[in-house]
């Protein structure tokens, strides 16, 4: 029961700092993750919701995975294909729109920052909860299935990471809009890094269950 509980609590945590991830990385104007910026580029292409294109494309991918890797989905899944994008919206709402918070060159620097580490150690959390991961975060593992595990799960996800990065950008460009507003540090930063890190967290992690 114990045990249990500590798995919910990594897996609610988890979700939870994907979306203060998501969050830093758009308000920091460094770019954003891959899959984020994929997603604000279709949803500006589309004029909708970024939360609420996030949530179909998820659907999209979850009907992939249902007939690939099908042991990634679970409670997991389901709560952060809802809560991520909203979570994001929330918090871009309180300090752009409501709080009025300046972004200067520190503070969009600590942003970056914040998006990198809850990046990784959020889907790290969340993966070592093995209670359902998102649609998205089961690519790297349907990569492995598909190559028969010749290919890592760092460098699926890397792949992906980068693949999801210039679709955004494509997007982006077609409707106009400025291509530094989805991606730039720290986008590529983390097309490069998440994976590595996640898989460090999540070896640190496991220990702890």
């Amino acid at each position: 029961m114990k045990i249990q509980r500590k798995r919910v609590f990594y897996m609610l945590l988890g979700i939870f700092l994907i979306g203060v991830c998501v969050a830093a990385y758009r308000m920091s104007g460094f770019g954003v993750d891959p899959f984020t910026c994929m997603n604000l580029g279709i949803s500006g292409f589309l004029n909708m919701s970024f939360g609420n294109w996030q949530l179909i494309m998820n659907i999209l991918i979850l009907v992939i995975v249902f007939f690939t890797v099908r042991h990634c989905i679970g409670p997991g899944t389901v709560v952060n294909m809802i809560f991520v994008g909203y979570i994001a919206d929330f918090l871009c709402w309180i300090f752009q729109d409501q709080l009025h918070i300046p972004l200067g060159m520190p503070l969009r620097i600590v942003m970056l920052g914040i998006g990198m580490l809850f990046a990784s150690l959020g889907a790290a959390l969340y993966m070592t909860a093995d209670m359902g991961i998102a649609p998205y975060d089961s690519v790297a593992f349907i990569i492995m299935k598909l190559t028969k595990d010749k290919v890592s799960f760092k460098a699926g996800r890397v792949s992906s990471d980068i693949t999801v990065m210039i679709v955004g950008v494509v997007f982006c460009l077609l409707a106009g809009n400025s291509v530094w507003t989805v991606v730039g540090l720290g986008t590529v930063m983390n097309s490069l890094c998440n994976g590595p890190l996640i898989q460090l967290f999540r070896n640190r992690l496991e220990k702890s269950l």
